[in-house]
């Protein structure tokens, strides 16, 4: 799965939050100052070749819904990301949020808790 630009991330965030919709329901969640649209729509059309989006044709209009859920995105990005900057090591992904004062210890003492939850 490739790494969408941000342009076809907002679009796509838009998707999920809507649900199936058309492309005048994802504009109206977009955030100012919004994309003509024209841009929209091509962006859609990109991400449903992409295989992000699957369509239907109802009426002059297409209706789009997600192809692919937000969780598995994001678990191929961050993976992908984790990767690429942090030599695949979540503990220098923490660390470097740390040191940037990006996370507190409450914070990381509820991640702590978490991972002993899952342990279990």
């Amino acid at each position: 799965m490739e790494k969408l630009s941000k342009q076809e991330e907002e679009a796509m965030q838009a998707v999920w939050q809507f649900g199936a919709g058309f492309i005048k329901d994802f504009l109206e969640l977009l955030q100012e100052p919004k994309p003509p649209y024209t841009t929209l729509a091509s962006t859609i059309k990109n991400l449903e070749k992409k295989g992000f989006l699957a369509s239907e044709k109802l009426g002059n209009s297409f209706r789009y819904a997600p192809a692919i859920p937000e969780e598995e995105y994001k678990k191929k990005f961050m993976s992908g990301f984790v990767s690429d900057y942090f030599q695949n090591s979540y503990k220098d992904l923490v660390t470097f949020f740390a040191n940037e004062k990006k996370i507190s210890a409450n914070d990381l003492k509820e991640i702590i808790n978490l991972i002993e939850k899952h342990k279990s």
